[in-house]
């Protein structure tokens, strides 16, 4: 267990206490046991705080990286799929029909419909 949090949850439990009693116009440590039941609290609390953050970094980076596979996947099967489309499926059936090839022609009204010639 880290010093620093626990230091700060006991620091926070012990001014927790002592606020509460200068603000009811009592003397600071009228109930020492309190005082130590406040500083138990504290650090506890703190404690808990620090975990829950490491474990939160932990699924953000999870999320992220998750994210990114998920776009990377999108987004560049979706630029190779128009390809795939036209030299998978047109280039064979073309040659077989014995057409021309000027719909893969590279100025051709397919080529900007999809996207890919400006």
């Amino acid at each position: 267990m880290p010093a620093t949090p626990t230091i700060i949850g006991a620091l926070l439990g012990l001014g927790t206490q002592m606020y509460s009693n200068a603000l009811r116009k009592l003397p600071y440590m009228r109930h020492p046991w309190e005082h130590v039941l406040g500083m138990g609290l504290g650090v506890v609390f703190v404690n808990q705080l620090v975990k829950w953050d490491e474990k939160l970094k932990q699924d953000l980076d999870k999320m992220l990286e998750r994210a990114k596979q998920a776009n990377e996947q999108r987004y560049f099967g979706l630029c190779l799929l128009p390809l795939t489309l036209h030299f998978g499926i047109m280039f064979p059936y073309a040659m077989l029909l014995g057409k021309s090839l000027e719909p893969l022609a590279p100025n051709s009204a397919a080529w900007k419909i999809i996207g890919l010639l400006q």
